[in-house]
């Protein structure tokens, strides 16, 4: 483990209508790429270091950084936070759920089965029952049970570009595959997969996630806007970026049910307000910014610029 304290480079910013709202954004070492993040239990919050094959924790009252390093050719994707509190990461680099515990960064690995060798993962979640659902571009979902430590996998039924993934107040398990061009339901007892087509061809579902109704909204990378599915009367609404016709990379809903997407020819954050069907834009102030993956936690939305080595939160 690596740990390094750096000046918290916080700038302020106030953007358009969000006038309460203020945009922070903290310089991490050259070539950490922060792909995804987490908000962790103690305030700071988790990323993980693709390109350096590490998980990241960051401080944002003191400026320290923790790299843990995952393992030979880690090459991790994404990062949540389990019911035990700790990260969940899906590695890519050695094909396997990587558990890393928040007090002694100690890093156990589970692998895929050998059946699913490269499966390039992606996303996961926790169903209400305790066990972790996960994609893989390659056209992969499975499951993890971490009370027994078994790992299963299934063929996503189109193909590849299974990826983002989430659950709903209710316990239902949905993902998004981008290449494949659909989200789809899984069923947790039987792990069976029901597949909804977007409301446009091509639209590109990259990240799914759920309001506290059980609506499912969705970024729509080919199509430059966020969907918001309707599981009951299998209804899609397509709400439209302010300027953008596609990019539309990650998706969040917050606990207030509003909408947070990242933009990325705008070079922005969007937060949608779904009660009054309007925008908040809040661009980087550096290029190139890239942010992938979006998580929060009450009054505070992470990313992380890949494109710029930094972290960025927006507190309102």
């Amino acid at each position: 483990m690596i740990r390094s304290t750096f000046a918290a480079a916080a700038i302020a910013l106030t953007i358009g209508p969000a006038q309460s709202a203020q945009v922070s954004y903290y310089q991490l070492p050259s070539g950490s790429y922060p792909h995804d993040v987490a908000p962790a239990r103690d305030g700071g919050v988790w990323f993980t270091g693709q390109s350096q094959g590490f998980l990241g924790h960051f401080d944002p009252s003191s400026g320290k950084l923790d790299k843990i390093p995952l393992g030979r050719g880690a090459a991790p994707h994404g990062v949540i936070v389990g019911p035990d509190g700790a990260a969940w990461v899906t590695e890519g680099g050695q094909n396997a759920i990587a558990r890393v515990d928040p007090a002694t960064h100690e890093v156990k690995l589970f692998p895929l089965p050998k059946d699913f060798a490269d499966a390039n993962l992606n996303t996961s979640t926790f169903d209400h029952a305790g066990v972790l659902w996960f994609t893989g571009q390659s056209g992969v979902y499975g499951r993890l049970d971490p009370k027994v430590g078994k790992v299963e996998a299934w063929a996503s039924p189109r193909g590849a570009g299974t990826y983002g993934i989430t659950t709903t107040p209710s316990g239902e398990v949905w993902y998004a595959s981008l290449a494949s061009d659909h989200i789809a339901h899984i069923d947790t007892a039987t792990h069976a997969v029901t597949v909804v087509d977007p409301p446009r061809r091509g639209a590109g579902p990259r990240r799914i996630w759920s309001d506290s109704k059980n609506m499912l909204w969705v970024s729509f990378w080919n199509g430059g806007g966020v969907g918001r599915y309707d599981p009951v009367k299998k209804a899609w609404t397509t709400y439209l970026m302010p300027k953008s016709r596609n990019g539309t990379y990650a998706v969040y809903v917050d606990d207030k049910d509003r909408v947070w997407a990242t933009d990325w020819p705008a070079n922005a954050i969007q937060r949608f307000d779904p009660a009054t069907e309007t925008f908040a834009t809040f661009p980087s102030d550096k290029r190139g910014a890239e942010i992938r993956e979006i998580q929060g936690r009450p009054g505070e939305l992470w990313g992380g610029e890949s494109g710029n080595d930094r972290l960025v939160v927006v507190r309102d």
